[in-house]
């Protein structure tokens, strides 16, 4: 299902992330896949740019993440994702809400084809 408005991305990332937080919670990060440690690192940058506007907040959270988003989507077949995560930091700070339905979108699509 396509999540067009920002509500829709904002609980998608909430709901979807919090599963992949607990797993890692209960289970350690070892436990996560590829796929799930993708969506934690768009979940890290989510929660700085909407708590904080930025991703200075986002790599408080998590130094490493959006380099690992991008190697990740690489590794997974996710364009969108990659280009997006790829971005230098600033770019990817003023594009983030406008490039967020593209990466919600082909996650979706990679959960619904079995994940990795």
């Amino acid at each position: 299902m396509k999540k067009s408005t920002d509500l829709e991305l904002e609980t998608w990332i909430v709901e979807v992330g919090g599963d992949v937080i607990e797993k890692e919670a209960a289970h350690g990060r070892a436990a996560l896949t590829p796929l799930e440690k993708l969506i934690y690192c768009v979940w890290v940058a989510d929660y700085g740019m909407r708590n904080a506007g930025d991703l200075v907040t986002a790599s408080d959270v998590y130094y490493q993440f959006q380099e690992q988003a991008a190697s990740l989507a690489l590794e997974l077949g996710m364009p969108r994702t990659h280009a997006a995560f790829a971005l230098p930091t600033t770019d990817l700070e003023g594009r983030y809400f406008d490039l967020l339905s593209g990466v919600v979108d082909e996650i979706d699509a990679k959960r619904g084809a079995g994940g990795e």
